[in-house]
């Protein structure tokens, strides 16, 4: 098994207390600086970041059993760089193996009923809210989100389960009239096969039960990669699969490192015994495995990058849009697909709107350690993530933009970055034309509803998009003109399980959650039957 798991409680070390997580020399507390004494490791233990050992999984999850790698890597935390653990390190191989292994158990898991399935999901579903505590100060620790966030994520993530498990019993065939009276039309739903599920680390639970409630609702079996950056939600989530009673193999995980990643996605995306491929990331990213499913023309679902737009017009409730925009933009430190990457504003409320913005934003957001009582904003991922957040400030400031808040590196660590606003921003600016995924919210001024349409538009991508307005012929113009998949209309967060997630244009293929989720794992088998 796999060393040291570090968490910490106020930037405090702790090593859990158990056998499972085999401590190397030097991983008690931080990476320089003598080691805690024995009497801080038990007041820690005992303290708001001790968690149960049985979660804390270091080694990969195949076939109903925990299995070490030839080698490991680090996860860090990024509020502080230390290091929490040392993961399984999975090539490719142990990919493929995953794979055979979910494939022998999808012969099985396909047979065994849909009441059964939905038994086992809301199993599984009440294990996580038992432990709904405990994961999400895994979520905090090695993403950096402020731990209520965490723990509004970790809710969101079992609600997803519950969800499946109810949409399990609702998988309906048709039969269909025909032209012919000896004849009988029936249309079967049949679950794919293997599910290969790669999953981004800035929501490291919620889109692998997203994902994967669906899947084995529809009788799939899965094998998941989760993101380098954040390999524990994933594990744990295993370690209550199995205790939930969901059967060896279907449910299997192997992490692996950034280093490994190419060969791993690829192995996932190439193996002939996978039939779905589901992928939430980057847009390039995504590009590069529909290349890999089409040498097979596997089923493909994709949630991609956006650029949203967050429009707010001169009829609008001002007080109602700074709020929608301090959610929609500042959730995860601006770290989420979903979040307003670019702000346009009516020329009539344009000055009240970005006065009261940055005063909000100057009153409500603290910029800290996630598990900091008060913090709003964590770190940023890592420190690339940083640097694109730089040099986007840089380079609108340096084309005319102006800093009304914010604007440079926190003082708290390398990883931290001050919540910001721009005005004076135009579309050949970088943060008008790419995603940011941080902390940066800029400020386009406009004069009329088609200027706004047309800008909002005027992008290869359309995933979420925004508006606040009281017009109610302008709510329907707009909401239709907007190309996007998913529409706020005066309202800043818009993710719910019941409702379907997904986008246009390059934003993606299908739809995530809803009823519409568990299509995605099925197949529409026409049945003929004659001579009757």
């Amino acid at each position: 098994m796999a060393t040291c798991l570090r968490l910490r409680s106020f930037k405090a070390p702790l090593v859990p207390p158990g056998r499972r997580l085999r401590p190397s020399p030097g991983c008690l507390g931080l990476t320089s600086g003598p080691a805690p004494d024995r009497a801080q490791l038990r007041s820690y233990a005992r303290g708001p970041a001790g968690l149960s050992p049985e979660l804390l999984r270091t080694d990969s999850f195949v076939g109903g059993r925990w299995l070490p790698a030839a080698a490991t890597f680090p996860v860090t935390d990024p509020a502080s760089g230390a290091t929490l653990g040392m993961v399984a390190d999975c090539g490719a191989a142990e990919a493929h193996a995953a794979v055979r292994t979910a494939y022998e158990a999808f012969h099985s898991w396909r047979g065994v009923s849909a009441k059964e399935r939905s038994s086992l999901l809301r199993k599984w579903y009440d294990l996580m809210m038992q432990n709904k505590d405990d994961l999400a100060k895994i979520i905090t620790a090695e993403s950096g989100k402020p731990l209520t966030e965490a723990q509004g994520e970790m809710v969101y993530s079992a609600l997803f389960l519950e969800w499946f498990s109810e949409e399990a019993r609702r998988v309906y065939g048709d039969i269909i009239p025909t032209s012919s009276k000896d004849r009988r039309a029936l249309v079967l739903k049949q679950p794919l096969g293997v599910a290969s599920i790669i999953t981004p680390w800035n929501f490291p639970s919620a889109m692998i039960t997203r994902k994967v409630g669906a899947a084995l609702a529809a009788g799939c079996t899965v094998v998941v990669k989760p993101a380098e950056d954040t390999p524990f939600s994933a594990l744990a989530l295993a370690q209550l699969a199995n205790q939930a009673g969901i059967p060896p193999g279907v449910y299997n995980v192997v992490p692996c490192s950034r280093a490994k990643a190419k060969e791993v996605g690829e192995a996932l995306c190439t193996d002939p015994l996978v039939s779905k491929i589901s992928f939430t990331g980057s847009t390039a990213t995504g590009k590069i495995l529909l290349h890999h499913a089409a040498s097979s023309v596997k089923r493909v679902s994709m949630e991609l990058g956006g650029l949203a737009p967050f429009i707010v017009f001169d009829s609008a409730n001002v007080d109602q849009a700074v709020k929608g925009a301090m959610a929609s933009k500042f959730r995860n430190a601006g770290q989420t697909c979903v979040c307003a990457n670019r702000f346009l504003v009516q020329r009539g409320i344009h000055d009240s709107f970005v006065k009261q913005f940055a005063q909000a934003i100057n009153t409500n957001l603290r910029v800290g350690n996630g598990f900091e009582e008060g913090t709003t904003q964590g770190p940023l991922i890592n420190e690339k993530a940083v640097e694109k957040v730089e040099k986007h400030v840089t380079d609108a400031v340096s084309k005319g933009a102006t800093i009304v808040t914010g604007g440079k590196r926190h003082q708290y660590g390398r990883n931290f970055f001050e919540p910001t606003l721009l005005s004076n921003v135009t579309g050949d600016m970088l943060c008008s034309r790419e995603e940011t995924f941080g902390p940066l919210a800029p400020v386009i001024k406009f004069d009329t509803e088609e200027e706004a349409i047309a800008i909002a538009n005027a992008t290869d991508v359309g995933l979420a998009g925004y508006f606040y307005s009281q017009d109610p012929a302008q709510i329907w113009r707009v909401a239709e003109q907007l190309e996007v998949g998913m529409v706020g209309v005066n309202e800043g967060i818009i993710s719910s399980v019941e409702c379907p997630f997904g986008g246009v244009k390059q934003s993606g293929l299908g739809r995530e959650g809803s009823k519409y989720g568990i299509d995605e794992y099925l197949e529409v088998k026409y049945v003929c039957y004659g001579s009757v």
